[in-house]
Order: C-alpha cells, then sequence, then structure tokens
C-alpha cells in the first residue's frame, strides 16, 4: 500500500514541475533580446542619424502617433525614417544625446517599451509596441511625446 501511496505522490509530484510554465525565463530572455533592440538599434540610429539601422527595428507598416510641443504628430515609418536621414543626426550635433529604457512589459509575443529619449531641445517619452516574428522583436507602433517645457 505505502508503495502505491509514494509512487502516486511522485506521479502527481513529477507531473507538476513539468507542468509549470517557464515563463519567467522565457520573460527574460524576451526582455534581454528587447533591451538589445532598442539599444542597439533604436537608440544608436536615432544617434548617428543612421535611418537604415533604426529602420531595421520596424516593421514596414509601422505607425507614430503622438504630440510634439502640445501640437498633434503622425508620420509613417517611412516619412519618419526620411526625416531621421535629412536632419543633422544628434551624434555631429555636438548637443547631448540620452536614451534610457524605463520598463518593459512582455506578454506572449507582445511586449510595450517605455523609454526616455533627451536630444536637441526635447525630451520624448517614447512607447514602443513590439511583436515577436520569425524570433525577432520588431517595433510595429510608436507613441510619443515631447515632456519638454
Amino acid at each position: 500500500m505505502k508503495t502505491i501511496v509514494l509512487t502516486a505522490f511522485m506521479l502527481c509530484f513529477w507531473q507538476g514541475i513539468k507542468a509549470q510554465p517557464n515563463t519567467k525565463m522565457e520573460n527574460q530572455a524576451a526582455i534581454a533580446a528587447i533591451t538589445d533592440a532598442i539599444e542597439n538599434y533604436y537608440f544608436k540610429g536615432i544617434y548617428e542619424g543612421d535611418e537604415i539601422l533604426l529602420g531595421k527595428i520596424f516593421h514596414p507598416g509601422t505607425l507614430l502617433f503622438g504630440d510634439v510641443k502640445g501640437e498633434p504628430y503622425f508620420k509613417t515609418i517611412d516619412l519618419y525614417l526620411d526625416g531621421v536621414k535629412n536632419r543633422q543626426s544628434p551624434k555631429f550635433s555636438g548637443k547631448p544625446f540620452r536614451g534610457e529604457i524605463i520598463n518593459i512589459k512582455v506578454i506572449n509575443s507582445i511586449a510595450v517599451a517605455e523609454v526616455n529619449v533627451k536630444m536637441y531641445d526635447f525630451n520624448y517619452r517614447d512607447l514602443l509596441s513590439f511583436h515577436k516574428f520569425d524570433g525577432k522583436w520588431i517595433i510595429v507602433n510608436k507613441m510619443l511625446t515631447d515632456l519638454s517645457k
């Protein structure tokens, strides 16, 4: 009888271990990948004015919405990248630039990153929506507001 009870307990215990999702490790890996994408493509592309590098982190259908100095802001990703290409980059302007990741929230194959970008006379707060495509985290929407006063 002891053997049956012990065997049943071990089977339940073993299945319980296997049934636990590994979401914490998955989220940590996703957060690390998104952090890398933000730092090495998003911030670096903005700072250097490299629209090709910056474009690698955006889905081709990405839309940008928000406000700049209290005025509504809307651009397609193509218009945004063209603006980055045709302006003087923060790197070559001699003005300070700072990108900071405030928070990243991951749920399955979607994520939202809250970042702060200080450049020129602006202090932008961006909400970047990510989706995982073919193992790569890509920005599918950008919302921004200018916190400068």
